[in-house]
This record gives C-alpha cells, structure tokens and sequence, in this order.
C-alpha cells in the first residue's frame, strides 16, 4: 500500500506587490500606503511658485532693466530715441506721423521710470524736447532751413495731441513717483523718532 504524503499545510503568500488585507470591510489594507493624485495634465507645469503671491506681470516688471538718468542723460535718451525711431518712421513707413506719435508714449513712460528721483521734476520738461527734435525727419520740410522750421512747426502743431499725452504720461508718472519717494521719507522718518523715543535700559 502506498502511504500518504501528509503535508504541512501552508499559508499561501499573497503576491508581490499586493500586501495582505487585514481588517474589516471599509479598512484600508494593512501596509498600504496612499498615495495623492496627480495633479492633472497642463496645470502647474513649467510655473515655480510666486513668492508673496506676485503676479507674473510684476515679476516681469522688476526684472526690467532699472538705471538711474540724470536730468542730461534722460533728455539725451529721449531725444536719440525719438529720432532714431522717426528715421526707422520715414524708411519703413514713409514717415507716418501717427505711428511716431504712438511711440512718443511709451519713451515718454520710459524717461519718467529711469529718471533718477532727484531730476523727476525735469521729466515732463525733456519730453516735449525730445518730440520736436524726432519730429523733423518724419516733417519732411522742403525748401532750405525756413521751409524745414515751418514743416516741423506745422507737424507739431497739427499733432499737438501725441505731445500732450505723452507730457502727461511723464508728468502723471513722474507725480507717482515722487508721492511714493515722500511717504517712504515719511516712514523712515517715524521709525526712527519712534526708536528715539524707547526708554534705554
């Protein structure tokens, strides 16, 4: 007769990477470990986390080149600028004046910024300056230096109103600018009256 093989029963292993459930129905399984979702595709990709909740407006801003122009150096900046690009005007376009007019303003904001705060009342002065020196190569006067002055004097007046928006632009950010430099002042001023007045020990 053949005798029987007994063998020790065994507890069959769960598969790997499967633990063994332990517990009740509505209990996690023993040894799992839960993981978060994640987040969904195109959310959050390739965007760090803005410090103090900036928007990235502002952050591009600050990253924007920041000199300090004297009164001359903004002038000098504004007049170049202004007649380099009324001579790209005149070779692209054919001298639009309204497109120069256009371009009159964002210089105009970029001389009242780079100013320094010392010269920032110079600011709506050196604008309208830079504005009729630009305007002569888009004027196009004919006729020597008299039918020149007249051509340019005729454009200025014709477009009177890039001028003055473009002084107000200066003038407005300038005004902005010089507001925040005296509350700073102010501040500074009473935190240190405040430090003067703690009682030393």
């Amino acid at each position: 007769m053949e005798q029987q093989r007994t063998r020790t029963p065994q507890r069959r292993q769960p598969p790997q990477g499967r633990p063994a459930r332990s517990g009740g129905p509505g209990e996690a399984p023993s040894g799992t470990v839960k993981v978060a979702p994640a987040p969904p595709a195109g959310r959050g990709q390739g965007r760090g986390p803005r410090p103090g909740g900036v928007p990235p407006v502002v952050m591009a801003l600050r990253r924007f080149p920041d000199p300090r122009l004297t009164g001359v150096g903004a002038g000098l900046f504004a007049a170049l600028a202004m007649f380099l690009l009324a001579c790209l005007d005149r070779l692209l376009l054919g001298g639009s004046e309204v497109v120069y007019g256009v371009l009159f303003l964002p210089v105009s904001a970029l001389t009242a910024l780079w100013v320094r705060p010392a010269d920032l009342v110079t600011a709506p002065i050196i604008v309208p300056i830079a504005f009729a020196i630009g305007v002569i190569p888009v004027a196009g006067g004919t006729g020597g230096f008299g039918g020149q002055a007249m051509a340019v004097v005729t454009a200025l007046a014709v477009h009177a109103g890039w001028l003055y928006g473009g002084t107000l632009v200066a003038g407005l950010i300038a005004s902005v600018r010089k507001i925040r430099l005296m509350r700073e002042r102010q501040r500074h001023l009473a935190r240190a009256d405040r430090g003067d007045r703690r009682p030393r020990a």
